[in-house]
């Protein structure tokens, strides 16, 4: 993990060095969450193009040197089986922070027990499964699809057939927001409270990119255009050097 107020007060000192203004806290919160959901989300296409290198042979792979393993080491934190929660009838939500669903396992604890593997397919394909003699799901092979829940509170879901008492997946969950939490001194300063603050969940060796992008938010901010060259021309040679 990345500490929250090593992040913030480095942003401050490189804003005021340059006597460039302030970022409250409230700011910063939401800017950081921002930057943290970009680099995570930059993970997977970073890999995919690491894959190729290594589908041609052309990426280096020895002990700490193999960027493909770096990149899913990152992610390595953020995987999990969860236990999906029975929402009524075949349908089974996720939690409110999954980001990507692997192999899901539906659970039927009669005698005897299935513990399957459960078929993924578009609901267009379901609906012919089910209503098929041939292929229809069992206790063995149960299908399923996937409900991507955006509207409201409701968590993305899955519906299985025949209905499991458990369902459990391995996911991948995203980062929790970052929050520079405080208190008020006495003389009106910020003061930073450790016990509330949420420190960013990204790996320690993000800690200068979560910076960088948060002094390229923190010129739009500020309206300084000066800040953001700096910050994306400062980005930029990170990612090449990263890649090269």
């Amino acid at each position: 993990m990345v500490n929250v107020n090593t992040v913030y007060t480095t942003v401050l000192y490189l804003l005021n060095k340059e006597q460039r203004g302030y970022l409250t806290p409230t700011e910063f919160n939401s800017i950081g969450a921002q930057v943290q959901e970009e680099i995570f989300n930059s993970y997977f296409p970073d890999g995919n193009q690491t894959n190729r290198q290594n589908q041609n042979n052309t990426q280096n792979d020895t002990e700490f040197f193999d960027i493909f393993n770096n990149i899913s080491y990152k992610l390595y934190p953020f995987q999990q089986e969860v236990t999906f929660t029975n929402a009524g009838g075949p349908s089974f939500e996720g939690p409110d922070n999954l980001y990507l669903i692997g192999e899901i396992i539906s659970t039927y604890t009669g005698q005897p027990r299935y513990d399957s593997i459960t078929e993924i397919v578009s609901k267009r394909d379901y609906n012919k499964i089910i209503r098929s003699k041939l292929t229809a799901p069992s206790k063995n092979y149960p299908v399923g699809y996937l409900v991507d829940n955006l509207v409201g509170t409701v968590s993305p879901s899955v519906i299985i057939n025949p209905l499991p008492d458990v369902v459990t997946a391995n996911c991948l969950l995203k980062p929790v927001p970052p929050v520079w939490a405080f208190t008020i001194g006495g003389v009106g300063q910020y003061v930073y409270d450790n016990l509330n603050s949420v420190n960013f969940e990204l790996d320690t060796s993000e800690q200068a990119d979560l910076i960088i992008g948060i002094l390229k938010y923190a010129g739009l901010v500020i309206n300084d255009p000066t800040i953001i060259q700096t910050a994306s021309q400062e980005a930029m040679q990170v990612e090449q050097n990263e890649k090269a």
